[in-house]
């Protein structure tokens, strides 16, 4: 038994997006995976949304496997299997909300076995394992679930009830976004996100915007340099010779670009400074050939 220094690993990416019906879930989620990848043919997709993963097949050569109902956790971890056996980088699950709403989900399944509160042992245990799968997959995976309305009755002071409506809630068990590296909320059909969950810190106090590829290409630097120590960002800092280079070491280490644009900022005069010596030592030199 041994006392380490905590440090992060690379991880595989855990990326959730949420939204309505119709605003971009599947799209979305194919230009993140395609910028994890930069190649379709190592992006696979679970349809069980009746084939619509196909309709963006002009994008690239992505596989799928549909996945129709009894939507059982089972079924979805052997489909998750499928796609790993297959050696594929990129897993989107399309979507989720199917194994606790659909038919032959969790909801149906506890009913089935009577609709106790005794039941919700046997039903969350494999639940459970399909959480676990998504968790300890040798790929990266991408989720969907559907969001709907969430309401509450309430009364008022005069007694009377009212219906409060509390925002968008996900068709999936209370809690699941807590495991995700990232979750997306698509809040309109312009497919404008924002980062609900946030493990990477590359969200944090963003402004929305619309997913695209270089989404994907940042979250995969995350994965593969963001823990890297800050001295090691910084001793690659002060060993640069270029501007290029600075600019590489920035987009090398988006989780600490914050903490690191004051070291950049020194070292970019430095050498900024030190190239208008060379110049000027070069003109000294032409001007003295000139003279002679």
């Amino acid at each position: 038994m041994e006392l380490k220094q905590a440090q992060r690993q690379q991880v595989k990416l855990r990326i959730g997006i949420s939204g309505p019906s119709g605003y971009g879930k599947s799209y979305s989620a194919l230009l993140l995976a395609y910028g994890i990848t930069n190649d379709y043919k190592t992006i696979a997709v679970i349809d069980t949304e009746n084939g619509s993963a196909s309709l963006y097949s002009h994008l690239g050569e992505y596989k799928t496997i549909s996945l129709d109902a009894p939507y059982s956790p089972e079924r979805y971890i052997e489909a998750i299997e499928v796609c790993e056996d297959a050696r594929m980088e990129v897993i989107i699950v399309d979507g989720i909300s199917h194994e606790w709403q659909g038919s032959g989900g969790c909801l149906q399944i506890h009913e089935q076995l009577g609709g106790r509160f005794q039941d919700w042992g046997a039903v969350t245990k494999r639940h459970q394992a399909f959480i676990d799968k998504i968790l300890q997959s040798k790929c990266h995976i991408i989720t969907t679930v559907r969001t709907k309305v969430n309401y509450s009755m309430e009364r008022d002071n005069n007694g009377k009830t009212r219906v409060l409506k509390h925002g968008m809630k996900e068709i999936t068990r209370n809690g699941f976004e807590y495991e995700l590296t990232v979750n997306f909320e698509l809040i309109n059909d312009n497919h404008i996100v924002r980062a609900s969950k946030d493990r990477t810190g590359l969200y944090k106090n963003k402004p929305e915007f619309i997913i695209n590829t270089s989404s994907g290409k940042k979250l995969m630097i995350w994965s593969k340099f963001g823990g890297e120590s800050m001295e090691t960002a910084r001793k690659e800092i002060k060993k640069c010779t270029t501007v290029e280079g600075l600019r590489h070491i920035y987009n090398k280490y988006p989780n600490y670009q914050n903490e690191l644009l004051s070291d950049m900022m020194d070292r970019k005069s430095i050498i900024e400074n030190a190239n208008l010596e060379v110049v000027h030592k070069e003109e000294i030199v032409e001007q003295k050939i000139e003279s002679d």
